[in-house]
């Protein structure tokens, strides 16, 4: 039985990294395509954390969204695919029983979401090279090979918006993803 869950989390480890290699391979070919519809944060946000139930078990989870915050014109399929992936990160990186926090906030120009861990974080300087294709932060966790961000950046600036992390003053890493409020 544990040889077979072994077998199991591999070819989950091996399909998700066929994935990525695809996803970026669209990515650079300029070939995604993408399906914009009217989107709340909160339930792309909601989405991707339902498809992440089981991983989450070791972390608690904090969202916070206000009730007026305005739609966004995206992909839904791949903005909970770029959720997915920031939170996987964060529970990659962070130690069991840390909070994850995911909050939105907008302003008349933007909407900003931002998931934050309080893992080691990333050394000073690295904040952008963490985009870069096959970059990994050191210390390396198991599992990956450095697409996920890249894939992420790739899908937020095909919206048109924009993606950066920010080291927490504390522990820890925020990732920020920003959109440009459109009118409805």
């Amino acid at each position: 039985r544990e040889l077979a869950q072994s077998i199991y989390r591999e070819a989950e480890r091996l399909d998700r990294l066929l994935k990525n290699l695809l996803d970026m391979m669209r990515i650079e070919a300029g070939a995604v395509e993408l399906k914009k519809e009217w989107h709340s944060v909160d339930e792309v946000a909601g989405a991707a954390l339902a498809r992440l139930d089981g991983r989450l078990r070791d972390h608690a989870v904090n969202t916070s969204f206000p009730v007026d915050l305005p739609l966004v014109l995206v992909d839904g399929v791949l903005m909970e695919q770029v959720v997915i992936n920031l939170i996987e990160d964060a529970v990659k990186y962070a130690p069991a029983g840390t909070m994850i926090e995911l909050v939105a906030s907008a302003t008349d120009r933007e909407v900003v979401m931002e998931v934050a861990d309080r893992g080691p974080g990333i050394p000073s300087g690295e904040e952008s090279r963490i985009f870069d294709k096959f970059y990994r932060a050191k210390p390396a966790r198991e599992g990956g090979v450095g697409l996920g961000l890249t894939i992420c950046r790739g899908i937020v600036e095909a919206h048109g918006g924009r993606i950066w992390a920010s080291r927490n003053a504390d522990r820890g890493l925020t990732l920020h993803i920003e959109f440009r409020n459109q009118e409805v």
